[in-house]
């Protein structure tokens, strides 16, 4: 039967790229060196960078492993087909995603932080999270000690079970949405198309690509020399690091506080903050300049009526932004979320009873195996995702022994299966994708309130809470790309083998060379004090002594600012405004400092009123996403120099002559 109306339209959304008649292995030799390449050479650039300057190198590894394997390939006379250069960006992306010794270090400053201390909680967090604060693995900066062994076998759990959990559940998702239902997964052959253009520079032709690549590159290059590079080699000879440009931001707070009191002020001087401009939606950056021209705007008012109690004259960007958050931003950015989230849910929602009243008719798919594709078999995927929930919830128990078991049975068979099906719909109808704010955090103060539960234990366990909707696109864009399915479940396997003996060692030599955070890591060192306010506050709501959260939360703020975000709605839909605004919005609220959203806002305008009256819009934007992703490399390749002298500078310190 053809398609009519919206079911056409969905359909033409499913012949943007046609699905392969063959599907090939994608798993190789190549594969695995690929993988090691990025482990041991990528990833402690990533890291270093990342605690330094605040980046990763996130698209830029792609980048560099494919081109690399590439120009190998030409030399030894073969040819990297389609499916082994999509299965290298998987794995890349993957392995710089994948660092869980991460959070230890992150788990070992929130035991030791003056921020968690402050708020009575530092002892409170569990010896399985985390060692003690006077533990020999702590004072020596060491993961080889006994105290860190149940932390690592709880993370080992639950890398691996999670693991299957996700690609299970997803692989189920995608049967029943993409196969059966026949959803268009509007974004997929964009993902598609995205993963599998890199590939082109496997042809002997240069490519635009490469030119403008090459361009970021060497803006990295240069950027990265005096904003990474000076300070750590000034730091690997000096006691303290030589900063010619400030990392992360200039500080202004001080200057302006008699004529802004209470409110943070300051300029970003990462330049990829610029760059960002120029490819994100210029509404979405403009509704978060709103956003942070809103709050210098209201930050004096709300300093003079008495709402922001805690600021004092001489407070920095960091501890203004602290006391501000606790007094009134949390509260006005929770309103500011739900009904972002009541829109898009409404919305999306509308959508999809739009396409289901006009396609009722519309011939389902079957549940058959297409020949070729790897597919699994569903009864034993179906068992795989109950075995590990299970095994979560079974562990949830073990560790927090009076929490109640059919909480947990609810987050594993009913919440997260509902919650996943119903984002995989959404994304698979819209390419929308969002999900209810503060479900997690809510349940955890309301089983406090009323059981009389106290301790923070609770939020450190591995609830068996998640959201695999968007996996089911995933699996799309792999079927999209002609890749076998079993591939997939290679290359699962071989991040799981590979990212934690390599994450292990590269945290453990970049921990050695200094404390984080520290002067050494001048990123780290300036946002780590926020970020553990920002988490640790929510703690406190069921913590044994001091609850700050329910000081804290204030719910006139959260219903004004809810009902007036909803005004602002309706006012930018009848006056047909973009509704990025209030998206952008929304981001520029939830708790971005003002120093890098005005940074962003310059970057486009200069996009918007300079380059496109030169440049063809749809021209730009892609060359800006490689250009972003060139400067990412160019900054990767000065944080993997500056690792490599780093280390190589601390382990000739320590030898005995």
């Amino acid at each position: 039967m053809p398609a009519v109306g919206a079911d056409a339209e969905l359909e033409e959304y499913r012949r943007l790229m046609d699905v392969p008649k063959e599907f090939e292995e994608g798993f190789t030799l190549k594969t695995i060196v690929g993988a090691l390449f990025v482990a041991f050479v990528f990833l402690p650039g990533s890291i270093y960078l990342w605690l330094v300057a605040g980046h990763t190198l996130g698209a830029a590894a792609q980048w560099v492993t494919v081109i690399l394997f590439v120009e190998v390939a030409r030399r030894s006379f073969m040819v990297l087909r389609r499916q082994e250069v999509y299965l290298l960006v998987v794995v890349a992306s993957a392995l710089i995603g994948t660092n869980p010794f991460q959070g230890f270090i992150w788990n070992v400053y929130l035991r030791t932080s003056h921020v968690t201390k402050g708020l009575g909680i530092a002892d409170e967090i569990p010896t399985w999270v985390v060692p003690p604060a006077n533990s020999p693995a702590i004072i020596h900066r060491t993961f080889f000690h006994q105290d860190w062994i149940v932390p690592i076998l709880l993370m080992l759990f639950g890398s691996t079970v999670g693991q299957v959990k996700g690609f299970s559940f997803g692989y189920l998702l995608f049967r029943l949405t993409s196969d059966y239902e026949r959803l268009p997964f509007p974004l997929a052959p964009v993902g598609a198309l995205s993963a599998t253009a890199l590939a082109e520079i496997t042809t002997k032709e240069e490519t635009w690509r490469w030119r403008i690549f090459s361009i970021g590159a060497m803006i990295g290059l240069a950027w990265g020399i005096f904003y990474v590079g000076i300070p750590t080699l000034t730091g690997a000879l000096m006691t303290r690091p030589l900063q010619l440009i400030k990392i992360p931001f200039i500080e202004l707070t001080h200057n302006t506080q008699n004529v802004l009191p209470a409110t943070p002020t300051g300029i970003g001087t990462d330049l990829g903050s610029f760059l960002y401009g120029f490819i994100a939606p210029f509404w979405s950056v403009t509704g978060g300049f709103i956003a942070a021209l809103l709050t210098l705007i209201l930050n004096p008012i709300l300093y003079y009526k008495g709402f922001l109690k805690q600021w004092r004259p001489g407070m920095d960007t960091i501890q203004t932004q602290t006391v501000n958050h606790y007094d009134f931003w949390l509260s006005a950015s929770i309103g500011v979320s739900l009904a972002v989230a009541t829109l898009g849910i409404g919305s999306m929602i509308a959508s999809a009873f739009k396409v289901k009243g006009s396609s009722a008719r519309r011939e389902r798919g079957t549940f058959a195996v297409p020949p070729g594709r790897g597919d699994f078999p569903i009864p034993v995927m179906l068992v795989a995702f109950i075995l590990a929930s299970m095994a979560y919830v079974v562990l949830c128990r073990h560790l927090i022994p009076y929490f109640h078991i059919w909480f947990l049975l609810f987050f594993a068979f009913i919440y997260t299966p509902l919650a996943s099906y119903v984002d995989a719909r959404m994304i698979g109808l819209t390419g929308q994708w969002i999900t209810i704010p503060y479900v997690r955090e809510a349940t955890f103060i309301l089983y406090s309130k009323f059981t009389g539960y106290k301790g923070v234990d609770i939020w450190f366990a591995p609830i068996p809470i998640a959201d695999y909707g968007g996996a089911a696109q995933h699996w799309r864009i792999v079927e999209l790309t002609g890749t076998k399915f079993t591939s997939l479940l290679k290359a699962v396997v071989l991040v799981i083998c590979i990212a934690l003996p390599s994450n292990l060692a590269v945290w453990q030599l970049i921990w050695r060379l200094a404390p984080i955070p520290s002067s050494v890591y001048p990123y780290a060192q300036k946002m780590w004090p926020l970020w553990a306010f920002y988490s640790s506050l929510w703690w406190t709501a069921t913590a044994k002594e001091k609850q700050a959260l329910l000081q804290a939360v204030k719910f006139p703020v959260i219903a004004a600012f809810y009902t007036a975000s909803l005004g602002a709605y309706g006012i930018l839909y009848a006056f047909q405004l973009p509704i990025l605004l209030i998206y952008g919005f929304i981001r520029g609220m939830s708790g971005i400092l003002p120093h890098y959203i005005f940074v962003e806002f310059a970057g486009a305008l200069v996009r918007r009123y300079y380059i496109e009256k030169r440049i063809d819009p749809d021209t730009w934007r892609r060359y800006a996403a490689v250009l972003l992703g060139g400067y990412s490399c160019g900054m990767g390749l000065v944080g993997m120099f500056c690792a490599a002298i780093a280390i190589v500078s601390k382990a000739v310190s320590q030898l005995p002559y």
